[in-house]
């Protein structure tokens, strides 16, 4: 009996201003509350409302037959405890129904673990302990930033103690072999690896609206019946996207919302197809394989890399400078300093400095505040220069 996995990634990133060479010295307050808030408002209203009323709903309707997961960064959760507390009521509504697990990650949706295994380390241990706040759980299954994945990180992971983590399914890692079953790790026994089905995740992520597409319009039917045609070649079918899918990237005139309501019950019309959560799926299948990812993996871009944060000259410097203070940033203890360097970690600042064209570049334009990303490079180091300035040059 194959299982559905569907899983959802919330994060709003806390942007930084447009702060230029004469603010240095004069001006120390980097992050733009305003855009900041009217983002949320605008995603939590178009998005995260409607669609967790729909899941809700279908949670009922079909008697808890119907299984997700969803992984926060701390970032969104801080700025919905402030601006939008319905949002986070909406939510726990959800996880109250006992059919929704949360994942672990990093706080600051950061790329932590390239640069200091020290600070991914506080940054899960701060993440665990919001979602146990917020949400009564404690992660047992983890999704790095970005679905960022490496032998590595793996065996780090299961060193803490968690029994999975996610990873992107891609042919560059599989090769022939197909996403839809568990995978062990190269080194660890006691950690199985989930892998996204990206085809079929991407459908709808990315593909849902577009009118070129050769299975425009899908339908919740016959999307179902994608899923029915591993009914004989598949544990789990791993359905991971950003929840901003619903809503956002996808707008509600497109029909995306009938299509979250509708397709779970269409999966269920196939007697062999259920749903689980990740751990769920951990507990049910076992591992046939090994997923050997020796260098970095992740679901963005094209390449399906980390490029689309480091694979530039500025978007290195900025993020070895920011990572350089580490040190000295846990020496002064100033709570003031520490959050305002845990924030600047934010894997969307480097995002935003990307120089990439074509495809890539239209997306992380999208995503952008800034005009360019030299201008979110020059910003960015602007803000790393009066930090400098107000407290290590002055303890030096």
């Amino acid at each position: 009996m194959p299982s559905v996995c569907l899983y959802f990634q919330v994060h709003q990133p806390i942007r930084i201003k447009d702060y230029t060479f004469f603010d240095i010295g004069e001006n120390h307050d980097y992050f733009n509350d305003e855009l900041n808030t009217e983002v949320l408002n605008k995603v939590s209203d178009k998005c995260y409302l409607k669609a967790n009323s729909i899941l809700l709903e279908t949670i009922k309707k079909l008697d808890g037959k119907f299984k997700l997961a969803f992984s926060f960064s701390g970032l969104v959760l801080e700025q919905l405890q402030k601006i939008r507390p319905d949002v986070i009521e909406s939510f726990q509504k959800l996880v109250d129904t006992g059919h929704v697990e949360i994942l672990a990650e990093t706080y600051y949706h950061s790329l932590a673990f390239v640069f200091s295994k020290t600070e991914f380390d506080r940054q899960i241990k701060m993440h665990s302990d919001k979602i146990f706040e917020i949400f009564g759980q404690k992660p047992t299954v983890f999704r790095n930033t970005e679905l960022i994945y490496s032998n590595d990180l793996a065996k780090h992971i299961a060193s803490l103690g968690f029994k999975g983590i996610l990873a992107e399914g891609s042919e560059k890692i599989i090769n022939t072999r197909s996403p839809n079953y568990l995978y062990k790790t190269t080194s660890a026994q006691n950690i199985k690896v989930l892998t996204k089905n990206y085809i079929l995740s991407d459908d709808v992520a990315f593909r849902f609206s577009d009118k070129g597409w050769s299975e425009y319009p899908m339908s919740s039917a016959r999307y179902a019946n994608r899923i029915h045609r591993y009914s004989e070649e598949a544990d789990v079918i791993n359905l991971f996207m950003d929840f901003e899918t619903f809503g956002e990237h996808q707008w509600e005139e497109t029909g995306i919302f009938n299509f979250l309501e509708n397709f779970p019950g269409k999966v269920l019309r196939h007697m062999d197809f259920d749903f689980k959560t990740p751990s769920e799926v951990i507990s049910a299948y076992e591992a046939k394989e090994v997923y050997d990812c020796p260098v970095y993996s992740s679901w963005a871009d094209t390449e399906r890399d980390i490029s689309a944060w480091l694979g530039n000259s500025m978007q290195m410097d900025a993020s070895k400078k920011l990572y350089d203070w580490e040190v000295q940033v846990m020496k002064l203890k100033n709570p003031k300093l520490t959050e305002i360097w845990s924030k600047l970690q934010c894997s969307d600042h480097l995002y935003y400095m990307s120089t990439k064209s074509w495809n890539d570049g239209a997306v992380h334009g999208y995503f952008s505040p800034f005009k360019s990303p030299y201008d979110a490079y020059l910003h960015f180091m602007n803000i790393l220069s009066d930090l400098e300035i107000g407290y290590f040059t002055s303890q030096s």
